[in-house]
């Protein structure tokens, strides 16, 4: 039985696309994966599958034509098959692009519905019945919530490909949250029916993802609900106009004005999207679409020096074929020094692009609703490290693992935030929850941002086990295995660079905490001890704290505390 084909919707702001290019013609064999067209979205040109096996049977859109997102765009079938009701159905917007059969089948169908509706008056519309969907064999996979900060996952790698068996405890992709890669499991058992979201694409939390069920089983029911309505009404509305005048109005909407200088120029969404945001006026380019309608592959091959440079051309080529005055002037020497020529040196303007991580929208968002909406101030304070340098030495001959400064920083900060609970606190609004327990999150760098791992209970471990969890936690976080748990409830955070030799810096507060503590290098420098000058091993730390909960005495403080803790670590063991 022949199966229309709908214009996907191939990102989650996509309305409409335009056919770049056809792959394959009326009369050709189509299998399942096979790519059938170039598609060009509001975002980037991809690649059309075909989840059908059979003969191309017609074309409903022209190259370079936009069509809103499930307007019919083509119909597969078997060879010779009568297809012509698919084209007469009401509920399909049909973008006629010109396929003989179907021009020759048209004057013969439209009459007869003239007649009908002249002599018949209009009868009410039927509701379709609705599917009892409980009954069709198959599942419907949804993008789930794997953190508590997510709105949205980026599928990394699909693990299988549309028709592969499935088993309820098979990966079946790898999804990148705001905080980690995760996998997602189906938990189903049968054939991958359906792939929603390519590789590299985003679907929101619940959006559907994939279909697992019985080989052969029609999922078009499942995945109507999840069209958005504006579509279905695009679609409505579409049927009660003629398939000409949908098409037209379809590019009218795409060619509407960027700029004053380019408004009327012929040109796709993505491509008036990439001139803007180079700065390239369309008038410049042109167009390879039909009509010249120009598509995102001629604004990203246009080379702006290159009109600059035939202009030089041209007029350097004007200056030597100019003659020269006949006449000289007597008191000019005929060998006239030349000035020394200058070599000019013309480089060429490059950049990279690439989409934003969910991991940097997420270090964007929180960073941004911390430093807009907390008041901030910052307090720094220089610790002298001798003793901890000294101490550091004699426990690593002895302990288990090897203790960092930073394990000497964490631990001794747990200890003080028992001692000050005003920075161990988080501001609510319309109160504030001072934490009795200590959980510190330390922030470790990743290639895609910054992940903050959570030692809890840090006031109650030891050194060795701060350290080791520390690693741990290091290790998972530069191979994406940290879990949402292992990142969550932080009540204060430690940021230290003092590993790249940082002198000194401030930090943004790890909302909803209260404080963040920024950590610096250990610099050697010469300081004064009992009156004398003396080499100095010195480390600044300084704390960022939110105005709302914390007051600046407060801050101080705390960081006198820490300051003797380091000064003195043998209280760190008491």
């Amino acid at each position: 039985m022949a199966e229309v084909i709908k214009m996907p919707k191939m990102s989650d702001t996509m309305t409409e696309g335009v056919l770049a290019k056809w792959h394959k013609k009326v009369g050709d064999k189509v299998k399942s994966g096979d790519v059938m067209a170039e598609i060009e979205t509001d975002k980037a040109t991809m690649d059309f599958e075909s989840y059908q096996d059979g003969t191309l049977l017609y074309i409903g859109v022209e190259e370079g034509k936009a069509v809103p997102v499930d307007a019919l765009i083509a119909i597969i079938g078997k060879e010779g098959e009568d297809y012509k009701a698919l084209l007469e159905a009401p509920a399909a917007p049909v973008a006629v692009a010109g396929d003989s059969s179907s021009k020759e089948a048209a004057p013969t169908a439209t009459p007869q519905t003239a007649t009908a509706t002249s002599s018949t008056p209009a009868a009410p519309v039927e509701a379709k019945p609705k599917v009892d969907k409980s009954s069709i064999p198959a599942v419907v996979i949804r993008m789930p919530a794997l953190s508590d900060t997510m709105t949205e996952g980026v599928i990394n790698k699909w693990n299988f490909k549309v028709g592969d068996k499935v088993k309820s405890d098979d990966s079946l992709a790898d999804v990148e949250t705001d905080k980690a890669t995760m996998e997602v499991v189906g938990y189903e058992e049968g054939t991958l029916l359906y792939i929603g979201p390519k590789e590299g694409e985003a679907a929101p939390v619940n959006g559907i993802i994939a279909i697992v069920g019985k080989e052969g089983t029609d999922i078009t029911p499942l995945l109507q609900d999840d069209a958005p309505a504006a579509v279905a009404v695009a679609a409505d509305s579409s049927s009660s106009v003629p398939a000409e005048a949908t098409a037209t109005g379809a590019e009218a909407e795409s060619d509407g004005p960027s700029t004053a200088d380019d408004s009327r120029i012929k040109a796709s969404p993505l491509a008036r999207k990439i001139a803007k945001e180079k700065g390239i006026n369309l008038n410049d380019v042109k167009g390879s679409a039909e009509g010249g309608r120009i598509i995102k592959k001629d604004v990203e091959e246009y080379v702006p020096a290159a009109k600059a440079v035939a202009v030089a051309a041209d007029s350097s080529s004007k200056e030597t074929a100019t003659p020269q005055p006949a006449t000289a002037t007597p008191s000019t020497p005929a060998t006239t020094s030349k000035a020394p020529v200058i070599a000019s040196y013309t480089g060429e303007e490059k950049f990279t692009e690439k989409p934003v991580s969910q991991m940097r929208k997420a270090i964007s968002r929180r960073l941004s609703e911390s430093l807009f909406t907390a008041p901030h101030f910052y307090v720094t304070m220089s610790i002298d490290m001798d003793q901890a340098i000294a101490a550091r030495t004699r426990i690593n001959e002895v302990a288990p693992v090897k203790i960092s400064f930073n394990d000497f920083v964490l631990k001794a900060c747990a200890v003080a935030l028992k001692q000050h609970p005003a920075i161990n606190s988080s501001f609510l609004g319309d109160k504030i929850r001072f934490n009795e327990h200590v959980h510190i999150g330390v922030a470790v760098a990743v290639d895609e941002g910054l992940l903050v791992p959570v030692i809890k209970f840090a006031d109650g471990k030891s050194l060795s086990a701060i350290s080791v969890e520390v690693k741990d936690f290091a290790g998972k976080a530069k191979n994406k295995k940290l879990q949402p748990n292992e990142m969550e409830g932080s009540t204060f955070t430690i940021s230290n660079l003092g590993m790249f030799g940082v002198d000194e810096f401030t930090a943004i507060i790890n909302t909803p905490n209260a404080c963040i503590l920024a950590v610096s290098g250990i610099q050697q420098i010469p300081v004064v001890k009992n009156g004398a000058v003396v080499p100095g091993n010195v480390m600044k730390v300084t704390l960022s704290c939110d105005h709302r909960v914390v007051d600046g005495a407060t801050g101080a403080a705390f960081l006198q505390t820490l300051k003797s803790m380091l000064e003195e670590p043998v209280r760190l063991l008491i």
